[in-house]
């Protein structure tokens, strides 16, 4: 028996979605092509009808991530009241909640330390989705677009201290300062 129409593309998707989740946590190199198929519900035999290998769905994964992280963005911006939309973009990028939950949260912060020793075609996509999200904030924020490379610049480097220290203290320090900056870089 067949299996209904659009069935291949439902299980590419749930493969990228587990990817990313799991990118988003672990970072690309240790994390394996059958862990990404188990989140997904699969077996690893399957992945090679998908995908042609690792890198691919790195690319994807990337592609899907960046996307998933400005409709989350979006929401924060459409839901905004009082204050200019921007700040509601930022309150929520530099939130503790955005922190904690990496498997959700941008993929930025997360794998910029490990695409520069990536292959071409992922740093391809990798820039291609940084652009887009240069291009959202800026757009957001209504301001040009070395001044958007530069909000989100702040914000990722921010959140990427963050996540790092073993501090709560200091790590929500961290966010609150690098809230403070981010809305006096477009206030100015």
């Amino acid at each position: 028996m067949p299996y209904p129409e659009g069935h291949k593309l439902k299980v590419r998707g749930k493969i990228i979605e587990s990817a990313a989740q799991a990118f988003r946590t672990n970072g690309i190199r240790d994390i394996s092509l059958p862990f990404i198929m188990k989140g997904a519900g699969l077996t690893h035999g399957g992945f090679y009808s998908h995908f042609d290998n690792k890198e691919q769905l790195v690319a994807e994964a990337c592609r899907y991530a960046i996307g998933d992280t400005i409709a989350y963005l979006r929401e924060a911006a459409e839901n905004a009241k009082g204050d200019p939309k921007i700040h509601a973009v930022i309150d929520y990028y530099l939130s503790q909640s955005h922190r904690d939950r990496t498997e959700m949260g941008c993929i930025l912060p997360a794998l910029s330390s490990e695409i520069s020793r990536s292959s071409e075609e992922v740093r391809d996509v990798y820039t291609q989705e940084l652009e887009r999200m240069i291009q959202f904030i800026a757009d957001v924020a209504g301001i040009d677009i070395a001044t958007g490379s530069a909000l989100l610049s702040t914000m990722v480097g921010t959140l990427v201290l963050a996540r790092s220290v073993n501090d709560p203290a200091l790590s929500d320090s961290l966010l609150a300062s690098g809230k403070r900056q981010a809305k006096e870089l477009i206030a100015s």
